[in-house]
C-alpha cells in the first residue's frame, strides 16, 4: 500500500508504475481513447430545482490575522512554527488576509453568482481560552461576514471544526486524546449556535475527521504532529470526535433547532475504492478501504456502531461505545457531507501492508497495517499538480455507494471537490483549462449519479481562492480565484467563470470529449496490474 497523504484532503497515495506520468500541466493532457462517434456533440446537463451550488474555504487557510483581534494560537500555528513541518516554513499568519478583506471577497462571490459559501470558524479566535469567555472581536468579525453574505443573498454554511484546535487545550490535556475535549467542543458549538444561529441555518460539526486523526496522530504530517502510537491514538482521537459531534447535534436539536430551524451534520472525506479484480480478496480489500476511512465515522452515525471489520481486526485497540452512546450517536447527521477528490483500484497485498507519505516517509504498523490494502492507479489517468489521478467516474460510484449503504434522509452534499493546477503566472491561472475540465468531468458524473438514484442536493467547489495548503504551504493552488500572496490581488480564473455559469443557470455545459472521458474504463494488465505484480514493493517505494 502506498499512502498518498493529502495534507488537507485525503487519503492514500497510489502505486505509480513505469509508464505513468508525473505531476504538472503536461500530466493532465493524456485522455483515454473513446470512439469518435461519441465525441460529436456537447452536452447540457440540468440539475434538480433547488440544487445548492457554492464554494468553500477554511479559517486557518484564508483568514490570516493570526495575532490580531484577540485570537490565540491553534495547533496549526504551533505546527507551522516547528522546523521542517511545513514547506518553506510557511504558515497561515497572513494567508489570504480574509479577516481584513472579507467584504471584497463576498463582493466577488456576488459578482460571480455563487449562491452559497462554506467557511469555518476559528475556535481559538472565538474562545481564546478554549472555553469560558467569548471574544467580542471574533463575534464582530464572523457576524459581519455572515451579515455581508446574507445581504448579498449568499447562503452561509458554517463548519465548526476544520482542524484548528486551540493550542491551550492541546497543552492542557492532549486535545482529542482526552475525553475532556467532548464537553469543551460542545460548549464551543453552543456559543456558535447562540451567536450566529439567527442567520445560519446550515451547520457542519467536523470537516474530514480522518485527516485530523490519521495525519495528525498516525503519520504526524499534520497538526498536532504525533506518530508515536499509530496503533491506538488515531482510533482514540476519532472516538472522541464522534462523541463530540453527537453531543453537539443533540444540543442543537434540544435547544436551538425549533427556533432557528436549521440543519446540522458532518463532512467526511473519501476517495472511491474500486476492486482491482472480481476476486473475493480484492472485493474485501476495497470494502476494508471504505470501512477504515468512511465507515469509521459514517457507520456509528448512520448505523450505530463501528464497522465489524474494524472491530474484528483492531480488537480492544478500537474504543467501544456504550449502548447509551450508540443510541445518542445514531442519526446525528441530517445530511451526508462528502469531500471527494480522487479514486484508486484496490487489492489485497502480499504480506504486510506498507505505505509511503507525500514526504516519502515509509509508514507501517498500526492504522496503516490494520486495513491490509494496496492501492493502484491507472497509468492512463490524467494527474493534478498534487499528483492525484483525475477519475471523475469515482465521484459517481462514491455517491451511489453512500446512497445505497447509508440512505441519508437529508441527501448528500458534496462539500468539497476540486484540484490543484500548476500556475506559475497570472496568465496561466486565468486560462486554467485543466481545472475547467476537471470540474466539468466530476460534475457531469455527479449528474449521472443523480440520474441513477443518488439523492445529491449540493456541490461546493474547493476552493473559492488559492490559500494555505497545510503542510504544503503556498506551493499548491486549488482556488478558482487566484491570490497574489504579495499584493493580495484576487483574479478570477477561467474555472470561476465556467462555474459561475453553472451556478446561474443550474445547467452544466460540458464538451462531448470531456463528458465521454469522465466515464468508467476498467484498468487493464498493460496499464498497471502486470507491472504491479512484477515489481517488488521496496522497488516501487524507492522509485516513487
Amino acid at each position: 500500500q502506498v499512502f498518498r497523504s493529502r495534507f488537507g484532503h485525503h487519503g492514500p497515495r497510489l502505486l505509480r508504475l513505469p509508464g505513468s506520468t508525473r505531476r504538472g500541466r503536461s500530466a493532465m493532457t493524456s485522455p483515454m481513447k473513446r470512439p469518435a462517434a461519441a465525441m460529436d456533440q456537447d452536452k447540457e446537463l440540468s440539475f434538480p430545482k433547488g440544487f445548492m451550488w457554492g464554494s468553500a474555504t477554511a479559517s486557518y487557510q484564508i483568514e490570516g490575522a493570526a495575532a490580531e483581534g484577540g485570537r490565540t494560537p491553534c495547533i496549526w500555528d504551533t505546527f507551522c512554527a516547528t522546523p521542517g513541518k511545513v514547506k518553506n516554513g510557511d504558515s497561515g499568519a497572513v494567508a489570504c488576509d480574509h479577516y481584513h478583506r472579507f467584504k471584497e471577497d463576498v463582493k466577488l462571490m456576488k459578482e460571480l453568482g455563487f449562491p452559497a459559501y462554506r467557511f469555518s470558524i476559528s475556535w481559538s479566535r472565538l474562545l481564546p481560552k478554549g472555553r469560558g469567555e467569548v471574544n467580542p472581536e471574533a463575534v464582530k468579525f464572523y457576524a459581519g461576514l455572515i451579515d455581508e453574505l446574507v445581504a448579498n443573498n449568499i447562503r452561509p454554511l458554517v463548519t465548526l471544526y476544520h482542524w484548528d484546535l486551540p493550542q491551550c487545550l492541546e497543552d492542557e490535556y492532549g486535545g482529542w486524546l482526552d475525553r475532556k475535549i467532548i464537553d469543551d467542543f460542545e460548549y464551543y458549538a453552543k456559543v456558535c449556535f447562540e451567536q450566529f444561529g439567527d442567520k445560519v441555518t446550515d451547520w457542519i460539526t467536523f470537516n474530514e475527521p480522518w485527516c485530523s486523526t490519521v495525519l495528525g496522530y498516525a503519520n504526524g504530517e499534520m497538526a498536532p504532529g504525533r506518530k508515536e502510537k499509530p496503533d491506538t491514538e488515531p482510533y482514540l482521537a476519532s472516538h472522541h470526535i464522534i462523541l463530540a459531534h453527537a453531543k453537539s447535534v443533540v444540543l442543537y436539536r434540544n435547544e436551538f433547532k425549533a427556533k432557528q430551524k436549521g440543519v446540522i451534520g458532518i463532512t467526511l472525506n473519501m476517495d472511491w475504492r474500486e476492486p482491482l479484480t472480481s476476486s473475493e480478496e480484492d472485493k474485501a480489500a476495497a470494502q476494508r478501504a471504505l470501512d477504515w476511512q468512511l465507515g469509521w465515522y459514517a457507520d456509528p452515525i448512520w448505523k450505530g456502531d463501528y464497522p465489524e471489520s474494524m472491530k474484528k481486526r483492531c480488537g480492544d485497540r478500537l474504543p467501544a461505545f456504550t449502548e447509551e452512546e450508540k443510541k445518542m450517536i445514531k442519526g446525528t447527521s441530517e445530511f451526508f457531507g462528502l469531500n471527494h477528490y480522487a479514486t484508486a483500484y484496490t487489492q489485497a497485498p502480499d504480506g504486510a501492508a506498507k505505505s509511503v507519505s507525500m514526504w516519502g516517509n515509509i509508514q507501517e504498523g498500526g492504522y496503516f497495517e490494520d486495513q491490509q490494502i494496496q492501492l493502484i492507479d491507472d497509468a492512463r489517468w490524467k494527474r493534478t499538480d498534487m499528483d492525484w489521478g483525475v477519475v471523475p467516474w469515482g465521484m459517481r460510484k462514491m455517491c451511489e455507494y453512500i446512497q445505497e449503504v447509508y440512505k441519508p434522509e437529508g441527501g448528500i452534499i458534496v462539500t468539497e471537490n476540486g484540484c490543484a493546477v500548476l500556475e506559475d503566472t497570472v496568465e496561466q491561472a486565468k486560462h486554467d483549462t485543466e481545472r475547467v475540465e476537471f470540474l466539468q468531468g466530476y460534475v457531469a458524473q455527479l449528474h449521472q449519479a443523480i440520474q441513477n438514484g443518488a439523492d445529491v442536493r449540493g456541490y461546493f467547489a474547493w476552493s473559492l481562492m488559492d490559500n494555505f495548503e497545510w503542510a504544503l504551504g503556498y506551493g499548491k493552488r486549488f482556488g478558482i480565484i487566484r491570490v497574489d500572496y504579495v499584493t493580495q490581488e484576487r483574479t478570477p480564473k477561467a474555472s470561476a467563470l465556467m462555474f459561475s455559469e453553472v451556478c446561474k443557470t443550474n445547467v452544466l455545459k460540458v464538451p462531448a470529449r470531456v463528458y465521454e472521458e469522465a466515464k468508467f474504463i476498467m484498468i487493464t494488465p498493460s496499464t498497471h496490474r502486470k507491472s504491479t505484480k512484477d515489481a517488488p514493493v521496496s522497488d516501487l517505494l524507492a522509485k516513487d
